[in-house]
């Protein structure tokens, strides 16, 4: 019998953060996409899936090219692998762009004139940041808001022209992805739905159909389709009145974590292990004890797999500052597992952590 407690122990090792291993680069591949809106703590959520936490080394990722933060899957900010990054926007395009092009619909009759103006622009002059992108269309007259050119620069990024660049000083920057990715891949439509489907369910799994469907804004439709090219490479359960599906031989555990495992885990509530799914999410409070209303706090603490409180991370010149809200009165142990895992963010940060615990 699986649980919804086993459920998130399971999720822990797939994704990396009960069994870290590997480099950013590799952890990135893996997991196929990390939501990276929040670039600091984003970094934070592949980096605590490494085998050494280190900032060189999703930075290097970056400089390199070797992985690149954009817009991919929904329409927000992923570091994904530059293996994976135009077969992925070729995939899940069909249903982003639309969002981006309602929102731009104020500009309508400018954005691909625009467009135009800023590939030839990075093919000129790459690693641009955006105040510059912005500086350099207001020379030309084609001034725009501050949330139009995001969007515009997110829409040249669905369709597979632009990439991040080279950060400058910790700022990001915007490249033509044919300069940064001259080798690219693709895959057609089939090829690319199986593929997703067998690497989300490795490393997110167990996970639903629905689950996927969310995370990369496709239909179910779609994502049966994955599942059916690769089923012989995957294994399912039915739990809950949902099948989950998982890599075939891995297998669910109920045991704690062993002693080179952490059991506290400190995360922006972006993480993939919220934000990786939406149909089975709460199996991250097998207790009900969280509200289900719309997050409030940009952080989460899980114990063993279970979301127990929410969390707001504060940096200082010194040290990070974690006030921690619990939704139930936690454990001893509970407690000592989240000032470890206080103290393992901030030896990655090269900062005191201190640990406030609301209640």
């Amino acid at each position: 019998m699986t649980t919804d407690r086993e459920l998130a122990r399971w999720r822990l090792r797939s994704q990396r953060l009960a069994a870290s291993s590997g480099t950013a680069e590799e952890v990135v591949r893996a997991l196929g996409a990390v939501q990276a809106e929040n670039a600091s703590q984003s970094a934070w959520a592949v980096a605590t899936r490494t085998a050494s936490p280190a900032r060189v080394d999703l930075a290097g990722a970056l400089v390199d090219g070797r992985v690149l933060r954009l817009h991919v899957l929904r329409s927000t900010w992923h570091y994904v692998h530059a293996d994976d990054a135009l077969w992925l926007q070729e995939l899940t395009r069909p249903r982003v762009m639309p969002i981006f092009e309602q929102q731009l619909q104020p500009i309508a009759d400018r954005v691909e004139a625009l467009g135009e103006v800023v590939e030839a622009m990075l093919a000129e002059s790459p690693d641009r940041t955006r105040p510059e992108v912005a500086a350099a269309l207001a020379e030309r007259d084609e001034e725009l808001t501050g949330q139009q050119l995001m969007l515009l620069l997110g829409r040249l990024e669905v369709l597979g022209l632009v990439c991040s660049g080279a950060p400058r000083d910790g700022e990001h920057t915007y490249a033509l992805l044919a300069d940064r990715v001259p080798d690219v891949r693709r895959l057609d439509r089939d090829e690319a739905l199986a593929e997703l489907a067998l690497r989300y369910f490795t490393a997110h799994g167990p996970a639903t159909e629905r689950d996927l469907a969310y995370w990369a804004t496709l239909t179910v439709t779609d994502v049966r389709r994955g599942i059916a090219a690769v089923v012989d490479r995957l294994d399912s359960f039915e739990h809950d009145g949902r099948t989950y599906w998982h890599a075939s031989g891995d297998l669910p555990t109920s045991a704690a974590p062993t002693d080179d495992e952490p059991a506290g885990h400190l995360l922006q509530v972006l993480d993939e292990m919220y934000r990786g799914y939406q149909d089975s999410r709460w199996v991250l409070d097998a207790d009900g004890v969280v509200p289900r209303a719309r997050e409030a706090a940009i952080g989460m603490a899980l114990v063993d797999g279970q979301l127990v409180a929410a969390m707001k991370r504060t940096l200082t010149a010194s040290s990070v500052r974690f006030a921690v809200r619990p939704y139930r009165p936690l454990r001893p142990r509970e407690v000592d597992a989240v000032q470890e895992a206080a103290d393992r963010y901030g030896a990655y940060l090269g900062l005191e952590a201190r640990v406030e615990l609301d209640g």
